[in-house]
């Protein structure tokens, strides 16, 4: 593994981290990796375990979450007519969950999260704290941004395709660190997230862990919005006055290259048995 860049947790403690590369699967591994991850999320900052709309970043995150829910459920249903059971790996406080649920699918969540799972409960909806109490087959199992944040995500793979239906649909949502937007912000590229997230996926990374699997990918989708989200808060990293324009302009930036090499900031893989 070699050294590629090194960058620090903007987010919550500061802390520095160094990011090596993985030549033969072309990923990112975050490194130390920390023993104990739970001081990491348990913070008002981590935005994806909170409900709050106050404060700028908070009320545009649940902005973008309620706006990105029906095209989630659209797009599963180019893959699946009818309904199933459907699991939700990283289910946070439920959202995706619970809108599922609204539209006819058996739906599932598991979030490791105490707090996450709290909020959750208030809702009206009781999430599984661990992978290993969903005891069932699913239609679809989705993980929206979340592969990134698991210890062992080959391992966690096998597991999770143990519970997929034959002709099941896994769906993952993951940054690109091969987009125009990492590589223009360098270590100040918000969705490095260290070291909450342990690993840093290519279009190629997917493809060489899948395969050897017997899957495939069947489908990618851009996340269109991700790349001006994370611009923003990547100029907000910078220290940018005017973090606003920045992210207009390299948002634009990064989905116009992207339209010439697929290099999105953000994708979502469709996956299914080959």
């Amino acid at each position: 593994m070699d050294p590629y860049l090194k960058t620090k947790d903007f987010a919550v403690t500061g802390e520095e981290f160094e990011l090596v590369y993985q030549e033969e699967l072309q990923m990112l591994k975050t490194t130390p990796q920390p023993s104990n991850m739970d001081r990491y999320y348990e913070s008002e900052e981590y935005i994806s375990h909170t409900d709050s709309s106050s404060g700028f970043f908070n009320g545009l995150y649940q902005w973008v979450k309620s706006r990105s829910m029906q095209r989630k459920l659209k797009l599963l249903e180019q893959f699946h007519k009818l309904p199933g059971g459907i699991l939700d790996v990283g289910a946070g406080t439920g959202d995706f969950v619970i809108a599922a649920g609204d539209k006819g699918w058996e739906s599932v969540g598991v979030e490791p999260n105490k707090l996450a799972r709290k909020k959750a409960a208030m809702k009206g909806l009781q999430l599984k704290a661990e992978l290993g109490d969903a005891k069932r087959k699913f239609d679809a199992i989705t993980l929206w941004h979340v592969l990134e944040h698991l210890p062992n995500p080959e391992q966690s793979i096998d597991d999770l395709l143990s519970l997929l239906e034959l002709n099941g649909t896994l769906v993952l949502a993951l940054p690109n660190f091969k987009s125009w937007d990492a590589r223009y912000y360098k270590r100040h590229w918000a969705a490095y997230d260290v070291p909450r997230h342990l690993w840093h996926f290519s279009q190629h990374s997917i493809d060489a862990i899948f395969k050897p699997r017997g899957y495939k990918i069947e489908a990618t989708y851009p996340l269109w919005f991700d790349a001006y989200y994370i611009s923003l808060l990547s100029e907000k990293y910078k220290g940018s006055k005017f973090p606003w324009l920045g992210a207009i302009v390299n948002g634009c930036r990064s989905n116009l290259n992207a339209r010439q090499n697929g290099e999105y900031s953000s994708l979502i893989y469709i996956l299914k048995r080959a």
